[in-house]
């Protein structure tokens, strides 16, 4: 006989239904941020802290100088110290910069920075509460005061604690934040601590890095230029960038009463000419009416008039990238190559309206690839926004547009073999990551094609160096082959001529070294320039909305 079933009542059902904190969420969800695996979760802790330390450096005018020091507390369990230079936490703000998810500087603002969410520090400060039940403890100057604190998070408001608050007399500027983890573990590999700092190093040569590791071995990464990088400026967003969405949310911010007006200020390149041509676009569409009462409806017969009027490209001065001869000089320190090639491109827009560079440089010989028992392999280096991205590779932009290159047109027989390094940063006021634990770009059309762009015009200074090599090593070859029968060759022709063979020696062997010698006369390939950059064509300049380049 079946058994009866009891039909619930909803508001049985619903007796269980709650309201969760943002805290409470990622904490029964920390891989989304990159907590997933030990080695990984080590690895994020370094990074949330050490680019929080870069942003903060740069946005204070100072080079700079940070430390890292991790020491293991118990099996899989390890304290972390970093400290840097920068112009310190207000006391103030502290508990919002790190122990408040989603609370920061950088959210709101349309420009390019490290960070971009406001999670990762407070991330830290709920992973090793969670892993420990620790706090973290905090040491901050601005130079005019300091003090000392432990910092927790209440979990389900999502509020920081402040516990043993001390005010330090001096003058100390800076941040050191210390902090217990669990779950957690240090290796030397290619995803570890080690790997991230170096990978840093190359992509901010204008900052100076010490490691201390649990061995108590010290690593420093020296800084190879003295100038900062330029500072990127707040901008507007495009019009091309915003969505229905975006446009309803900003309008019924404003304070403008006209359309008109709020569209001109709320936006980059919008001008009287430009309402005029969204008008023409769209004579339905009332430049008069208030913004704060735009219906869904409105904002999609404007957004439709935007994409019908033809734009000038976004400002670029929201845009800061790491420079050629930077990244030529970091690379030639860390990698010490036979050949690298260096290209920063044009900037372009995805999206519509969105502004992004990428740099792009090729290291060939000496310790460029990756390290294996077999030998060197190669390696792609992530970066965005002069971030390394150890993770995720498999889902990266970068990586689909580096492996859809034909690398035999560039005389790698196999890039997977051979000791190569390809560096691809893409630089904008928007990375679109593809997860909330920012590792891995999302796999934007125009991205992808512009990074091998990049790629391939290093590449084909690649070709021409590997061809020279190819060329010389074959004139090598034969220059040696024919130097062998010299001596025996001046014997026979003297007995036949009657010349002297010295001479005849003489005559044999300048004529072999004009024209085989390496570095003779009569060259047959040149031997390609150990280093630089592959050409005009990828250099930064100008770019409008309509700017394209034809793969090669």
């Amino acid at each position: 006989m079946a058994e009866t079933r009891k039909v619930l009542d909803a508001d049985e059902i619903f007796k269980q239904f709650k309201q969760y904190s943002i805290s409470e969420f990622f904490r029964k969800n920390s891989q989304m941020l990159g907590y997933s695996g030990k080695v990984r979760s080590l690895t994020t802790i370094v990074h949330e802290y050490l680019t929080n330390s870069l942003d903060a450096c740069e946005e204070a005018n100072i080079l700079p100088e940070i430390s890292v020091c991790i020491k293991q507390v118990a099996e899989d369990k390890y304290s972390v110290t970093v400290g840097d230079n920068g112009p310190g936490i207000p006391q103030t703000h502290i508990g919002k910069a790190l122990a408040t998810v989603l609370a920061g500087t950088k959210f709101h603002r349309y420009i390019q920075q490290r960070g971009q969410q406001g999670i990762g520090a407070t991330g830290c400060t709920l992973y090793s509460q969670v892993t420990t039940g620790k706090p973290i403890h905090i040491k901050s100057g601005t130079g005019r005061g300091a003090y000392e604190c432990d910092l927790s998070l209440d979990i389900k408001s999502n509020k920081p604690i402040t516990a043993n608050l001390v005010k330090l007399d001096g003058d100390f500027r800076g941040t050191i934040i210390s902090g217990e983890f669990g779950d957690v573990k240090y290796e030397s590999s290619d995803h570890g601590v080690y790997e991230y700092l170096k990978r840093t190093a190359l992509s901010n040569p204008h900052a100076s890095i010490r490691l201390t590791d649990p061995e108590g071995k010290d690593a420093v990464f020296m800084r190879s230029v003295e100038e900062l990088p330029r500072k990127p400026k707040q901008i507007k967003p495009h019009p091309l960038g915003i969505g229905t969405s975006d446009l309803l949310d900003a309008a019924h911010r404003s304070e403008n009463r006209r359309l008109s007006a709020f569209l001109i200020e709320s936006f980059a390149r919008v001008t009287q000419n430009k309402i005029d041509d969204i008008k023409a676009a769209d004579p339905s569409i009332d430049m008069a009416t208030d913004p704060r009462n735009m219906a869904w409806g409105d904002a999609e017969k404007i957004i439709k008039a935007i994409k019908q009027v033809k734009w000038i490209a976004p400002e670029l001065d929201s845009l800061s990238t790491i420079g050629e001869s930077q990244i030529g000089i970091a690379v030639k320190n860390i990698l010490n190559p036979m050949f690298s090639a260096v290209v920063e491109r044009r900037p372009r827009v995805f999206r519509g309206g969105i502004p992004f560079v990428v740099e792009a440089c090729i290291a060939y010989g000496g310790n460029a690839g990756r390290v294996t028992q077999e030998g060197a392999k190669g390696s792609i280096l992530r970066f965005a926004n002069k971030v390394p991205l150890l993770f995720d590779g498999s889902s990266c932009a970068i990586t689909t547009a580096v492996n859809g290159i034909e690398w035999k047109r560039y005389g790698i027989d196999n890039f997977e073999e051979q000791p190569v390094s390809v560096f691809v940063n893409v630089s904008s006021v928007y990375i679109p990551y593809s997860g909330v634990g920012k590792q891995a770009i999302a796999q934007e059309e125009e991205i992808i094609d512009e990074i091998k762009l990049a790629v391939q015009d290093c590449g084909r200074a690649l070709q021409k160096h590997i061809s020279g090599m190819k060329n010389k090593n074959l004139r090598e070859t034969r220059y040696s082959a024919l130097m062998r029968y010299v001596d025996q060759m001046s014997n026979d022709l003297a007995d036949i001529t009657g010349s002297k063979k010295e001479e005849i020696k003489g005559a044999l062997s300048m004529l072999i070294e004009k024209r085989f010698k390496p570095d003779g006369g009569d060259a047959e390939g040149g031997e390609g320039e150990p280093s630089g950059s592959p050409g005009k064509e990828g250099k930064a300049g100008s770019a409008t909305a309509e700017d394209t380049d034809e793969e090669e």
